[in-house]
C-alpha cells in the first residue's frame, strides 16, 4: 500500500478522472480530502460534477478503507483553495499529495479568432490559473514539511495542438509549463512537481465519465460512433481507460517516484509518439 500513512487532495473529484484518482489513492492506503465545484456553470454548455456525486466518490473511497472528507470549492478563488487547504491540515495534520485534476473542455470547437474573450478567459482561470491557486495554497505547507508530490492533470493538449480548441491548448501547454518553472522552485525543498498527460480517456460509467463525449459534441462527431472514431487515432487500436490515468498518478504520488520532478508523463497508447 504504497500511500499508507500519506494525505492527498484531489480536485474535480466528483467524477471522472478525480474519481479514479480518489479510489485508486485510498486502495493504496491514502486519506483524502475531495474537492468539487459540485455545481453547474452557465457559461458551460455541459453538467459538471454534482455534491451528490462528489458524495458517492467519498463513499467508494470510504469503501476502500480510507477517510474522505467532501468539500465545496471553485478553484477560480484563492481564498476558497486556501479554506480547502485548511480543511485538509485541520482534519488529517498534513497534506502530502495534491491533484490539481480540475478542469473544463468546453466551450470550445471554434476557430481561434471565434473564441471569446469570456470564454477565452474562463478556460483560462479554471485549467490553468486554477491548478496555480492550489499549488500556492498548498506549498508553504509542504515546503516546511520540506516533502510533497504536486500531480497537474495537463492532456496531450499540452504537448500537440488540436483544431477548434485553441484555448484549451494554450491552458493546458501553459500547465505543463507551470509544472516545469514549479518543480526547479521547490526542488530544494523535496517538493516533486510533475504533470500527466492523458490520450482519449473512455467515458467509463462507473466514474461518471462524459468528458470524451463532450469534446465528441464539440466537434460535431456522432454521439453513437466517437468512441469508434477516436480510436482510430489510436496506435495501440483502444482508449485510455481511467484506472491507467490513476495508476500513473498514484506512481507519482508514491515514494516510487521520489526523483520524479519536472516530468511530463504521457499515457495516451502512442499517440503523441507519432
Amino acid at each position: 500500500m504504497p500511500l499508507t500513512g500519506k494525505v492527498g487532495i484531489i480536485t474535480g473529484a466528483a467524477r471522472g478522472l478525480g474519481r479514479a484518482c480518489a479510489v485508486t489513492f485510498a486502495e493504496a492506503g491514502a486519506d483524502l480530502l475531495l474537492v468539487d465545484i459540485a455545481r453547474d456553470l452557465a457559461e458551460i454548455p455541459y453538467p459538471l460534477g454534482s455534491y451528490d456525486q462528489l458524495a458517492h466518490t467519498a463513499s467508494l473511497c470510504e469503501q476502500a478503507g480510507a477517510a474522505a472528507v467532501i468539500t465545496v470549492a471553485d478553484v477560480r478563488d484563492f481564498r476558497q483553495c486556501l479554506r480547502v487547504v485548511d480543511e485538509a491540515l485541520d482534519r488529517f495534520g498534513t497534506v502530502d499529495v495534491l491533484v490539481n485534476n480540475a478542469g473544463i473542455a468546453s466551450p470550445s470547437g471554434k476557430v481561434a479568432h471565434d473564441i471569446t474573450e469570456q470564454e477565452w478567459s474562463l478556460m483560462l482561470d479554471i485549467d490553468l490559473s486554477g491548478a496555480w491557486r492550489m499549488m500556492k495554497a498548498v506549498a508553504p505547507t509542504m515546503v516546511q514539511r520540506r516533502s510533497g508530490s504536486i500531480i497537474n492533470v495537463s492532456s496531450t493538449a499540452g504537448t500537440v495542438g488540436y483544431r477548434h480548441f485553441a484555448s484549451y491548448v494554450a491552458a493546458k501547454h501553459g500547465l505543463i509549463g507551470l509544472t516545469k518553472a514549479a518543480a526547479l522552485d521547490y526542488a530544494p525543498m523535496r517538493v516533486r512537481v510533475n504533470a500527466l498527460c492523458p490520450g482519449s480517456v473512455r467515458d467509463d460509467p462507473l466514474v461518471d465519465g462524459r468528458m470524451l463525449g463532450e469534446i465528441a459534441r464539440s466537434l460535431d462527431v456522432p454521439v453513437d460512433e466517437h468512441e469508434q472514431i477516436f480510436v482510430r487515432d489510436q496506435p495501440m487500436n483502444t482508449l485510455i481507460d481511467p484506472s491507467d490515468i490513476a495508476n500513473a498518478a498514484l506512481w507519482l504520488a508514491s515514494d516510487g517516484s521520489r526523483q520524479v520532478t519536472g516530468s511530463v508523463l504521457t499515457v495516451d497508447g502512442g499517440f503523441t509518439a507519432r
